[in-house]
C-alpha cells in the first residue's frame, strides 16, 4: 500500500511544475485542451465559481492570419473569495478574477497553468488574509487536479 501512495505522490509532483520566476503553477493534463478547459469549467462551477469568459486564443489568432497551437483562457471567480482579498490589498484587483490557461505544446502535450496565490501575496503585499489565501490555494489545486487527471 505504501509504495502505491509514494508512487502516486511522485507522479503528481513530476506532473506539476511551480515556476517561481513567473509565479505560476503548471499541471500536465491527460486530456485535450478543449476537454481540460471543459472539465475545469465544470468543477469550478460546481464549487460556486462564475465563469466570466472563455477565450480561444488560437481561434482568434487564426482570424488575423496567425497560427497558434491550441490555447484557451478561462476567467472565473466568486466575489465571496475575491472581495476579502481586495479588502486586504486593493491592488490585487488587477489579478482578479482568477484565470487559468490551457495550452498544447509542440509535442502535443497539454498543460493547465494558473497564478500561484503566494505570488499574489508577494506581488501585492497582501497581509492578514492567510486563511483566504490558503482556501484559494486548496481550491485551485483541487480544480486543476480534477481538470487534468
Amino acid at each position: 500500500m505504501g509504495k502505491y501512495f509514494i508512487g502516486g505522490v511522485l507522479a503528481f509532483v513530476l506532473s506539476t511544475t511551480a515556476n517561481a520566476d513567473n509565479g505560476s503553477i503548471t499541471l500536465k493534463s491527460s486530456f485535450s485542451v478543449n476537454e481540460t478547459a471543459d472539465k475545469f469549467e465544470k468543477v469550478a462551477q460546481e464549487k460556486g465559481m462564475t465563469i466570466f469568459a472563455r477565450i480561444d486564443h488560437a481561434k482568434r489568432a487564426k482570424k488575423v492570419g496567425v497560427m497558434l497551437r491550441p490555447t484557451q483562457l478561462v476567467i472565473f471567480g466568486n466575489p465571496k473569495v475575491g472581495s476579502p482579498l481586495m479588502a486586504c490589498s486593493q491592488g490585487v484587483a488587477i489579478d482578479l478574477p482568477q484565470k487559468v490557461i490551457v495550452t498544447e505544446d509542440e509535442n502535443k502535450q497539454v498543460w493547465l497553468t494558473y497564478n500561484d496565490p503566494q505570488y499574489l501575496v508577494n506581488r501585492h503585499n497582501i497581509r492578514g488574509c492567510d486563511a483566504v489565501i490558503e482556501k484559494v490555494s486548496k481550491a485551485l489545486t483541487n480544480f486543476a487536479k480534477s481538470a487534468t487527471q
